[in-house]
C-alpha cells in the first residue's frame, strides 16, 4: 500500500491536476493499493476564509458594534468557518477522481466523515484522535483509487473540523499509519529536502535521506518543506515519508529525499543542514525578581496569549537576589508579550524591560553532532571569521542555534554551508 499526497501548488488548475493524474497512474502499477490525499488548489483556501470572515463581520459598520469582537472567535462561527474552508479540499477531490476515470482508472473520492477521520472539537486546529482503515483498506485493495480530501475530519459533535494550515501532510500521514502503507509521498514544488535554501545558497544540495529528529528540527527552524506535527506522526507511527516534486513527470528514476529512522541511515552526516528564520525579536527582563516559579508566570503570560517562545537564557543579575531574562519570539508577537509583561510588572518584579527587532536566528542540524566534538567551534569560528556577532545561543543535541542581525542572515547561511561541506561543490 502506497499513501500519496500534493498540495495546492500540484493542484492549482485541470492541467496540473492531469500531471498529478498520471502520476497517480503510474503509482499504481506498482503499488497494491493507492491512497492520493490532496490540498485546496492554491489560493482557495484564503478566498473560503475570506469569504467566512466577511459573512461573520457583515456589512461595514461601526467597530464598537455590539459583538462585533466577540464574533470572529466564537466557537460557533469557527465550526461553520471549518464547513466553508473544508470544500477546497473537496473540490481537490473530485476533480482528481474524474481525471482518473477519464484515463479508465477505477478511482473516488473520500470525505473526512467517510473514513471517518477523527479529530477533537478545536475547530480551525483540530488534532486527529482517530484513524483506522474502516471501508478504505478494502477499497484500495480492490483496486480502486481512494482520493481523499485533506486537512479535515470529524469532530465529537459530528461536524466537520479542519487541521489548521499544512494539515493536508498530517492528514496524508495518519492514512499512512492507519493503512499500515510502505511508505508516504509527499509531492510538493520541490524535489527534495535540501541541505539548506538553495534559493541562498546556489549549491545546496539534495539529500537523499534524512531523519525524522533532523528534519523535524529543520520544520520548526525556517524549512517550509513539511508540516512539523506530520514529521511528529510519522515518527510516532515509523511511516516512512518520501520528498518529491510533483512538476516533474512520472520516473522511476526520481528518488527524493527519504525521511526515516535515524538506523536506516548508514552515513550519517555531521551535520545535515542549515536552517533560518527571519522576523525574529528579543525580549530583555534585567533585575527580575530571582524567586521560585517567576519564570512560569513569564511563560505562562505569553502561553495565554498564544505566544511560541524560543530560545531563553537566564544568568544572574548585578544586584542581589535578581536575574536577568532574556527570550526570543516572532517579532508579529512581540507589542502582545510586551503589554502581558508590562501588566503584571508588579507580580513579576523586574526593573526594566528592553526589547529588539531585526534579528534572525540561524540553525546547524545534524544527527552527526551526538558523537562528533568540535562542531560548535567550528560554528561559531565560521561566523566570527564573517565579523558576525552572536547575540543568544540555543542548543539541543542535534542542534545549535544563534540569534543575529538580519542584515546578517545569508551571509552566515553561506558560511556555515560551506565550513561544513554541505555543497555539491565548494560554496564561496
Amino acid at each position: 500500500r502506497l499513501v500519496l499526497k500534493f498540495g495546492g501548488t500540484s493542484v492549482a488548475d485541470l492541467s496540473r491536476i492531469e500531471r498529478v493524474a498520471r502520476i497517480v497512474a503510474a503509482a499504481a502499477e506498482d503499488a497494491d493499493g493507492v491512497a492520493v490525499v490532496v490540498s485546496a488548489m492554491a489560493g482557495d483556501t484564503n478566498r473560503l476564509l475570506g469569504l467566512a470572515e466577511e459573512a461573520v463581520r457583515g456589512p461595514a459598520v461601526s467597530s464598537a458594534g455590539p459583538g462585533l469582537d466577540d464574533a470572529p472567535t466564537s466557537r460557533a462561527a469557527r465550526a461553520e468557518t471549518d464547513t466553508i474552508a473544508a470544500c477546497g479540499e473537496q473540490l481537490s477531490a473530485g476533480l482528481l477522481a474524474l481525471t482518473l476515470q477519464r484515463m479508465g482508472l477505477r478511482a473516488r473520492s473520500w470525505l473526512g466523515w467517510q473514513m471517518p477521520m477523527a479529530t477533537d472539537g478545536a475547530y480551525g486546529a483540530a488534532r486527529i484522535a482517530d484513524l483506522s482503515a474502516g471501508a478504505l483498506g478494502p477499497a484500495i485493495d480492490s483496486g480502486e483509487i481512494a482520493v481523499i480530501a485533506g486537512y479535515q475530519g470529524v469532530s465529537p459533535e459530528n461536524r466537520v473540523a479542519t487541521l489548521g494550515r499544512g494539515g493536508s501532510d498530517t492528514s496524508a500521514v495518519a492514512v499512512a499509519a492507519a493503512l499500515k502503507a510502505e511508505r508516504c509521498d509527499i509531492y510538493t514544488d520541490v524535489d527534495g529536502v535540501y541541505t539548506t535554501d538553495p534559493r541562498v545558497v546556489p549549491g545546496a544540495r539534495r539529500l537523499d535521506r534524512i531523519s525524522y529528529e533532523e528534519m523535524l528540527e529543520m520544520a520548526s527552524l525556517g524549512a517550509k518543506v513539511l508540516q512539523t506535527r506530520s514529521v511528529e506522526l510519522a515518527m510516532a507511527h515509523a511511516v516512512p515519508l518520501r520528498v518529491l516534486s510533483s512538476f516533474e513527470e512520472p520516473s522511476r528514476a526520481r528518488q527524493g529525499t527519504l525521511v526515516c529512522d535515524e538506523g536506516l541511515i548508514l552515513e550519517k552526516q555531521i551535520v545535515s543542514g542549515v536552517a533560518f528564520t527571519r522576523d525574529e525579536a528579543r525580549v530583555n527582563l534585567l533585575a527580575l525578581r530571582d524567586d521560585p516559579g517567576v519564570a512560569a508566570k513569564i511563560f505562562s503570560l505569553m502561553a495565554k496569549r498564544d505566544i511560541n517562545v524560543d530560545m531563553i537564557v537566564q544568568s544572574k543579575s548585578r544586584q542581589a537576589n535578581a536575574a536577568n531574562m532574556v527570550f526570543t519570539l516572532p517579532h508579529k508577537d512581540l507589542p502582545d508579550a510586551r503589554e502581558a509583561l508590562e501588566s503584571a510588572r508588579e507580580t513579576l518584579g523586574y526593573q526594566e524591560m528592553t526589547s529588539e527587532t531585526g534579528l534572525s536566528k540561524v540553525s546547524i542540524i545534524g544527527v552527526g553532532m551526538k558523537s562528533h566534538t568540535g562542531v560548535a567551534e567550528k560554528m561559531f569560528q565560521a561566523l566570527a571569521d564573517k565579523g558576525i556577532n552572536i547575540d543568544v545561543i540555543s542548543t539541543s543535541e542535534i542542534k545549535i542555534s544563534v540569534l543575529i542581525s538580519a542584515e546578517y542572515t545569508e551571509l552566515a547561511v553561506r558560511a556555515l554551508h560551506a565550513a561544513y561541506g554541505l555543497g555539491e561543490a565548494a560554496d564561496s
